[in-house]
Parts: C-alpha cells; structure tokens; sequence
C-alpha cells in the first residue's frame, strides 16, 4: 500500500485555505474602516482639547467660524496635525453639518450644540460644537454642553 494523500484530501485542504483567506480579506477592509473612524473621533476630541487651550490663551473667546483656519494652522496642525488617516490630506472645513458628504469633511460652529448628528442654537457665549463625517456611517458630533 502507498502512502501519501488522496486527491480529496488536498483538494479539502485547500478549499480550507481559500476560506480562510477569503474571510480574512472580507473583514479586513471593514477593520480598517473601524480603525479610520475610531481615528477621526479621537481627532474631534483633540480638537475641543484645543479649542479649551485656545480659550486659555484668548481670555476665554473662542475662534469665530470664518476664522477656524488659522486656529487650525495654530493649534492642531503643530499638534500632531490635521489629517485624514485615509487620504492623508488635511480634513476639509464645511460650513454646516448638512454639507458633509465625504469621511473627514468637519464644520464647527461657534454657539452651538449637538442635536444629534447636526447643530442647534446654544445659550451662552462660550458654546461651540464640531462634528466630522465617518467613513462607516453617520457624524460623529461633541460639544461643550
């Protein structure tokens, strides 16, 4: 007798192997994904830590909307930068919630809220509130309400 494997036994082991990378590839483009918006999050959180060093600095005032650009340029670009983890450009600064079609397109607003994954009217002269579209799905919106 002959030993060794039958032609069904390689073919079972590699249509094993095929599975597997098969579900490797499925999941991970879905992983990175996760990985980018988790990113871009963690971006908005950087950007109110910043906006709170820039009230410091500014005797509690707060960049106005049209201004945001430089207080980006000031603050968030030497800081670790001001980037897409997917393009590797500089998120881009919409002028509403509304206009945010791409992942990584952000608008802030001075005396505003999150209502969700949009802007209201805040009280107080000190409220602001930046919201940044997400690769998977939705706005990630924080304020300082």
């Amino acid at each position: 007798s002959k030993q060794g494997f039958t032609i069904i036994e390689v073919v079972l082991v590699l249509a094993i192997a095929g599975l597997i990378f098969l579900m490797v590839f499925i999941a991970l483009p879905a992983l990175q994904k996760s990985q980018r918006d988790t990113q871009r999050r963690s971006d908005v959180g950087r950007f109110r830590a910043q906006i709170n060093q820039y009230q410091a600095n500014n005797k509690g005032g707060l960049p106005d909307n049209t201004d945001i650009d430089s207080f980006v340029t000031n603050y968030l670009e030497g800081n670790g930068g001001w980037i897409d983890p997917k393009t590797g450009e500089e998120y881009a600064l919409k002028s509403a919630v509304g206009d945010l079609d791409k992942a990584g397109d952000y608008a802030y607003s001075k005396g505003s809220k999150c209502a969700g994954e949009s802007f209201d009217d805040a009280t107080g002269t000190r409220s602001y509130a930046v919201a940044m579209k997400l690769e998977g799905s939705g706005v990630t919106c924080q304020d300082n309400q």
